[in-house]
């Protein structure tokens, strides 16, 4: 939890994961897009279970245990650069390395004014953000949650606009995914990066699907 003592850190949080913060997350739907076009996911429930997975088993746990593995190097240049080439050597399709890659430049470059680590400028996403957060001493188990939250949040936000789906509907589908949140934050407190990987493949396989769909809303 965010401390008490400490309301700067939750301001700044709440700033840098808020949808109104510039790091072009409207714009893609990780592969979302595909899943969509092919009917696996045509309604709240079912993006419900498709979102489930891709938390609790795919990239949503991945990007978490690199967020916080980013948070306690926040003050090591040399290992937030090894953290962001295994980030981006691991991702399963161009378009997911893009993605990342675009939002983490988006990032860094918005989060400017509060001052920066000693990143590369190739600084994937979740890396970006573990190492802001380590570097301004906001909890690591309140960015773990908050960052999926929004990951959450905007995978509905383009369901919404894709199957289509309604607002109630839509939050509907983020208030269940709180308990797999909750979950894939607390048993990544303990991971190490040898726990990298997933089994998410649907997931991926929309990713790579995506890449050469004919029509797109959606950069991933």
């Amino acid at each position: 939890m965010l401390s008490q003592n400490n309301p700067a850190a939750t301001m700044r949080l709440l700033a840098w994961l808020s949808p109104a913060f510039p790091t072009g997350g409207f714009a893609y739907s990780h592969g979302l897009e595909w899943a969509v076009e092919a009917q696996e996911v045509t309604d709240g429930e079912t993006l419900r279970a498709w979102l489930a997975d891709v938390i609790g088993h795919g990239s949503g746990r991945s990007d978490t245990i690199l967020l916080r593995q980013a948070h306690r190097a926040a003050g090591d240049a040399d290992a937030l650069r090894d953290l962001a080439a295994l980030a981006l050597a691991t991702a399963p399709a161009r378009e997911r390395r893009d993605e990342a890659l675009a939002q983490g430049r988006a990032f860094m470059k918005a989060a400017a004014g509060w001052g920066t680590p000693a990143w590369p400028e190739d600084t994937p996403y979740a890396v970006a953000v573990g190492a802001m957060a380590g570097l301004h001493a906001i909890p690591e188990d309140a960015a773990a949650s908050a960052y999926l939250q929004t990951f959450a949040a905007n995978l509905i936000s383009a369901a919404v606009r894709l199957v289509p789906l309604g607002q109630t509907a839509g939050l509907v589908a983020l208030a269940a995914l709180e308990p797999v949140i909750l979950d894939v934050a607390a048993a990544t407190k303990h991971a190490t990066l040898d726990d990298l990987g997933g089994c998410a493949f649907r997931s991926d396989i929309a990713a790579m699907r995506h890449e050469t769909q004919y029509t797109r809303l959606f950069r991933s």
